[in-house]
């Protein structure tokens, strides 16, 4: 059998290892390939003198366009050599992945045809190479099937079907000082792997191979001009449409069920972009576009199959995905080691500073002189400045950009004036988040107890193996003086405590602010970040906000998960920092968490432990609370997904009290992922939602549940019908939980009224009952009657503003009291109207009360025409009492009923004057 050609196999490999998805993006289920979803970023062919980069300079974009393919068009010098390309850019505007999909399009053969052979390198990888080696050795190392490919073998002119890509160059030290690194032409000659690189840009080492070399903006001078043949610069997304493009093929394939409301959410979002809000000048840089993708398909399309995911997850991936491994090579030493540092905790130290002191002040606008303290402020050494250069070249516009409010007016105003803002403001949280977790907001005093303690404690651990064997000479006062050594690291043990002590307590502080109690909660917030404020708002000054996603961050950065992405990073956050904070936050917790908070305060607290992923914390700060009170959030599937995943973390025995959803947009989408926490109550709350029959199939199982324990269930306004209600009363038969159903105004008519009253007989505990509002007539309301007065445990009916006749009233309330006048069966309380033929209904006062709460979300003419025969009645009762008493009560009930028919006739006056002219 004839052999593969060797191409084939590496064209087959390198597809492979290139479709490769990073485990960042298999987080959102796998939807995507770099085929589907990748939108060609601006590339401009334009030297560096040319390019205009730096936090302190706008970015003037000019120059060619160009097309992939078209770099390596011939140039009239190029002199039969092949071409050295250098595609520069700031981190986060899409170099690799420009990279990945050449490499992938080289290899289906769209692309770059003219090379037979395409070889590219990490120079990361390169750089970790100790050991001398050829360049047929390097490339036979990690593609084993081109060690013998004639077309690296420098004969002749083979060499110009090759083509070498170096990516990331300034992970290398290149030096290109002959002294240095020598000349060399021999593609099997050993060499250290930078001289290599050295020789194949300087066209002595395969001359007619051509190159392409990607790298930041600090490292463009490190390739000497005279050594580059084309320039050109990768300025990512300039544009709403490339931004909307990247958008559309990410989030219309993030879901199997494309549906309108995924459509509407890319509108949105492309409506934003158009505003030139600040999120259009943040996707600039495509990373940027990743993280608003990723934050909106956490937001969107979690449910409760997917696996967990937060969003401090998020934005930890993200720094992992841009600045994973990534050192702060200062140079200038002889031991390398000594030179890097990692550059993460660098930006923690500086713009994490920066964020701190912003959340703190509650400012989200910098001034030029901010960002000049930032990065030049106390600097002495050559070192630091080094250090500095470097980070503001390409780490600084990456986190700050000009504010859009002041960008309209920067050819106007003085330098000075100029105002810079996060490039995406959650990520000013949190990084001033990661800046205290990580201890950096310390004390002077606590950073001296510090250093104190790691000196003696190094000089008491030498000098206690001396004591130890002169203590038979030495007196005892001597010890003494020796113990004071000791002294200190136990100081700064105290000091250490109090500090993480400090963080619980910042947390729990920034957590419950009163001024922030009624504001939306943190997910919606985030979520009006991205897609704007639809409609008229009420105009906030940038300098103004709450920062509650502050907190949040801090607890998700104490999850294990985050901790373990962060010390790749090179920021560490010690196991026992993390139990110390836990110990205090927990107190704190607990505190509030007995008080009654508003309902978004409260979806913020349950973010928090969510975030936090701690099951032990959640489930010992969820036994203080008996109440869940969530109405009128606006629940989506990720709320869902918290509510039932924190209440997933407590025992089998722990239930709560009361469970409120009340106008929480509930649909029959939602509803499964919250039957979880629907395990966890006695009374559950679901008035005011969009449950339509279809949702009372997923009732139906969970009261059939045997470990149900929901004794009261209000599913009051809603659309159940009695198909819906059908298949809800199927479950009276074997449920033995329910004490109190509410069905009122939920489309009830005759036949599920009948069918309610043949199922009663099945379940004996059932005590409160309520149908009203609903469309059942006389005959039905009278057999719903007798079938409560049979039941062992029934003792009241609620059938007011129901299709009721005078007659058929007043034959409901003797029906009801047979068994006091002597009747079969027992006496059950039938409340019908606010009377009770001639009398006032003992429970005149709750029915009016619930119809007025009520009123502005029912139908207000068919109220308005209840409340009227509310009067007739009462003011014919009235006239059959001889009691002045009796009448004066009359008539304080007919002032309620008035008061209320009132209150609708100026809510429905106001509505028409504020509806459509």
């Amino acid at each position: 059998m004839r052999d593969k050609d060797p191409i084939e196999i590496h064209k087959e490999k390198l597809k492979l290892w290139f479709s490769h998805l990073p485990q960042e993006e298999m987080q959102f289920g796998g939807y995507f390939s770099p085929e589907t979803m990748h939108i060609d970023p601006l590339i401009l062919a334009r030297n560096p003198e040319d390019a205009k980069y730096g936090p302190f300079k706008t970015n003037v974009l000019c120059g060619p366009s160009l097309a992939v393919e078209q770099l390596f068009a011939p140039t009239s010098d190029s002199m039969g050599q092949g071409m050295n390309v250098l595609l520069y850019g700031a981190v986060g505007t899409g170099k690799s992945t420009v990279v990945r999909k050449l490499v992938l399009d080289w290899c289906d053969g769209s692309t770059l045809s003219q090379f037979k052979l395409l070889v590219p390198f990490s120079c990361e990888d390169l750089s970790q190479l100790s050991k001398s080696s050829s360049l047929r050795d390097l490339v036979g190392r990690k593609y084993m099937h081109l060690r013998r490919t004639p077309l690296l073998s420098g004969e002749a002119n083979q060499a110009k079907e090759v083509l070498f890509i170096f990516n990331s160059i300034e992970k290398m030290k290149l030096d290109f000082r002959i002294s240095n690194s020598e000349l060399c032409s021999d593609p099997n000659e050993p060499l250290p792997a930078g001289t290599v690189v050295v020789n194949l840009l300087r066209k002595y080492l395969l001359p007619e191979a051509s190159i392409l070399v990607t790298t930041r903006l600090s490292a463009l001078e490190r390739i000497p001009k005279k050594y580059v043949t084309r320039y050109a610069q990768i300025c990512g997304f300039n544009d709403p449409d490339r931004q909307q493009a990247y958008f559309t093929s990410r989030l219309l394939q993030s879901t199997t069920n494309l549906s309108r409301e995924t459509e509407s959410l890319v509108e949105l979002l492309y409506l934003n972009l158009q505003r030139e809000s600040q999120l259009a000048a943040a996707c600039f840089l495509p990373s940027y576009c990743w993280l608003t993708c990723a934050t909106l398909h956490f937001l969107h399309f979690t449910d409760d199959k997917a696996p967990i995911r937060t969003l401090t997850g998020i934005y930890t991936s993200f720094l992992r995905l841009n600045f994973g491994g990534e050192i702060l090579d200062t140079g200038g030493s002889m031991n390398p080691q000594d030179d890097q540092k990692s550059l993460m905790l660098y930006i923690v130290r500086t713009v994490g500073k920066l964020a701190f002191d912003g959340v703190s002040k509650k400012r989200t606008l910098f001034t030029v002189e901010d960002l000049e303290q930032l990065v030049g402020g106390k600097t002495k050494t050559d070192e630091e400045l080094q250090q500095l250069a470097v980070f503001r070249t390409d780490v600084l516009d990456f986190f700050l950009v000009p504010s859009v409010e002041s960008k309209m007016s920067f050819d106007h105003i003085e330098a000075d004036e100029k105002r810079f803002v996060f490039a995406v403001p959650a990520m000013q949280e949190y990084l001033a988040a990661l800046y205290v977790v990580l201890g950096e907001n310390k004390t002077v005093l606590e950073k001296l107890s510090k250093e104190v303690s790691v000196a003696f404690g190094q000089v008491g651990d030498d000098v206690t193996n001396l004591m130890t064997i002169l203590s038979k000479f030495i007196p005892l006062r001597i010890f003494a003086l020796f113990n004071l050594l000791k002294l200190f690291p136990s100081l700064f043990e105290k000091f250490s405590s109090y500090s993480k002590g400090h963080i619980a307590r910042t947390m729990a502080a920034e957590m419950f602010r009163s001024e922030d109690s009624y504001n939306e909660d943190v997910l919606d917030q985030v979520e009006q970040s991205l897609l704007g404020v639809q409609g008229p708002a009420p105009k906030q000054q940038l300098d103004s906000k709450s920062f509650e996603l502050y907190p949040i961050f801090m607890g998700g950065l104490l999850h294990y998960g985050n901790r373990r992405l962060l010390d790749q990073l090179g920021c560490n956050i010690k196991s026992t920092t993390v139990a110390q904070i836990t110990r205090t936050l927990k107190k704190h917790l607990v505190r509030e968490s007995r008080k009654k908070l508003p309902p978004e305060e409260l979806m913020d607290l349950l973010v928090l432990l969510y975030e936090f992923q701690n099951p032990r914390l959640t489930a010992e700060v969820l036994l203080s609370v008996k109440t869940l009170d969530l109405s009128t959030v606006r629940m989506t599937p990720l709320k869902c997904v918290v509510l039932s995943s924190v209440l997933s973390c407590t025992s089998s025995s722990f239930t709560l009290n009361d469970l409120v959803l009340s106008s929480c947009h509930l649909n029959k989408e939602l509803l499964p992922m919250l039957c979880p926490a629907f395990r966890h109550t006695r009374s559950l709350n679901l008035q005011f939602n969009s449950l339509g029959p279809e949702a009372c199939a997923t009732l139906k199982e969970l009261l059939l549940d045997p470990n149900c324990t929901i004794k009261s269930l209000q599913l009051c306004d809603n659309p159940l019908l009695d198909s819906g209600l059908s298949s809800l009363l199927q479950a009276l038969q074997r449920n033995r939980s329910l004490r109190h159903l509410f069905l009122m105004h939920t489309g009830m008519g005759d036949t599920a009224a009948l069918e309610l009253a043949e199922k009663l007989a099945s379940h004996s505990v059932l005590q409160e009952l309520n149908v009203a509002y609903n469309n059942i007539g006389d005959s039905a309301a009278l057999v719903l009657v007798d079938a409560c007065r049979d039941h062992p445990s029934i003792h009241t009916l609620h059938l007011y503003l129901n299709q009721l006749s005078d007659v058929g009233k007043q034959s409901l309330y003797v029906r009801g009291t047979r068994g006091k006048q002597g009747g079969t069966g027992r006496q059950v309380k039938v409340l019908a109207s606010v009377t009770e033929g001639t009398d006032i209904s003992d429970q005149w006062h709750p029915i009016l009360s619930i119809i007025g709460k009520n009123s502005m979300q029912w139908e207000r003419e068919r109220v308005r025409e209840q409340l009227m025969v509310f009067l007739r009645d009462l003011e014919w009762g009235r006239r059959q009492q001889h009691s002045i008493w009796k009448k004066l009560y009359f008539r304080r009930v007919e002032n309620g009923v008035k008061q209320t028919l009132r209150m609708l006739e100026k809510a429905s006056a106001l509505s028409t004057k504020s509806g459509p002219h």
